[in-house]
C-alpha cells in the first residue's frame, strides 16, 4: 500500500468527524492511522464480503467509516492490487458506553450504522455475522466476559467471524506498558478506570475453542511497543 493510498483512505474514512468537533476528528486521524488493526482488517482480508457488524466497545466507531470509505474508493477504481476487495457493510452496530463518545460518533454516522450507548453485559446485539471487540472486554470482570462470549456466540449464525484483540497479559513489559498507555489514555478522554481483568492470549483462546470457534491468532502490535493479539475467529458449524 502506498503512502499515498493510505492517506486518501484515511481522509475519506475521517471527514465525517469533522462536524463532531475539533476532537472527534483529531482522534479518528490519530487512532486510524497508528493503531494496525485497522488497516489490517483490510489488507489480510479478515472481514466477510458482506457484512452486518456488531462492535462492542465501539468508541466513535471508527470501523463505519473506514469500510464505508473503503467501499466507496474501491468502486472508484483506487485499491491495492494487492489487497482483496474490501467487505460490503450491510448494517453496523455500535455498542459504547461512555456518552461523549456516543455523541461523537453519531454525527458520523454512515446510513446503514447506528451507535447506542448501553454496556456490552446488558445491550441487545442485533442481526449480526461478524463481531468486533477491540481491547474492550478487559473492563468487565471474568464471568461477565465469558458472558458476553456465550452471547456473541449466540448471535452469530455458523460460519460468523468474531474479531478480538487483546493484551497478552503473559507477554512482561511490553503488556505492562499497553496498560499504562491504556490508563493514560482512558483518562484524557475523560473517564477513569478501576480493576483491569486481563488474560494470557493463550487462555482467551482456549476459552474460545471451547465455545466453537476455530481461532487464529495474530501479532497485532506493529509499530508499537505494546503486546496485543488479535484473534480472528470463526464459527464453527456444529459437528465441525
Amino acid at each position: 500500500m502506498t503512502a499515498a493510498f493510505r492517506k486518501r483512505l484515511l481522509d475519506a474514512a475521517t471527514a465525517p468527524y469533522r462536524p463532531a468537533g475539533h476532537f472527534a476528528w483529531h482522534f479518528a486521524r490519530g487512532k486510524l492511522s497508528r493503531d494496525p488493526v485497522f488497516f489490517s482488517f483490510l489488507s489480510d482480508g479478515l472481514l466477510p464480503a458482506e457484512c452486518r457488524i456488531v462492535d462492542l466497545g465501539c468508541g466513535q466507531a471508527l470501523l463505519s467509516n473506514l469500510l464505508t470509505a473503503a467501499h466507496r474508493l474501491h468502486a472508484a477504481g483506487d485499491w491495492p492490487a494487492d489487497w482483496p476487495a474490501p467487505p460490503v457493510l450491510h448494517a453496523y452496530r455500535g455498542i459504547e458506553l461512555m456518552e461523549k463518545d456516543v455523541a461523537r460518533a453519531r454525527p458520523a454516522l454512515p446510513a446503514v450504522a447506528e451507535v447506542v450507548q448501553g454496556d456490552i453485559r446488558h445491550a441487545a446485539f442485533g442481526d449480526a455475522n461478524v463481531a468486533i471487540i477491540l481491547d474492550s472486554l478487559h473492563y468487565i470482570d471474568r464471568a461477565a466476559q465469558d458472558a458476553v462470549l456465550t452471547r456473541v456466540r449466540d448471535t452469530l449464525r455458523p460460519g460468523g467471524t468474531l474479531l478480538m484483540r487483546v493484551g497478552d497479559a503473559a507477554a512482561g513489559l511490553p503488556f505492562k506498558l499497553c496498560m499504562w498507555v491504556d490508563r493514560t489514555v482512558t483518562f484524557v478522554r475523560g473517564h477513569r478506570l478501576g480493576e483491569l481483568h486481563c488474560r494470557p492470549a493463550a487462555d482467551w483462546q482456549a476459552g474460545l475453542e471451547a465455545l466453537g470457534f476455530s481461532v487464529r491468532t495474530m501479532p497485532m502490535d506493529a509499530g508499537t511497543p505494546f503486546a496485543n493479539t488479535l484473534l480472528a475467529c470463526r464459527l464453527d458449524a456444529p459437528g465441525e
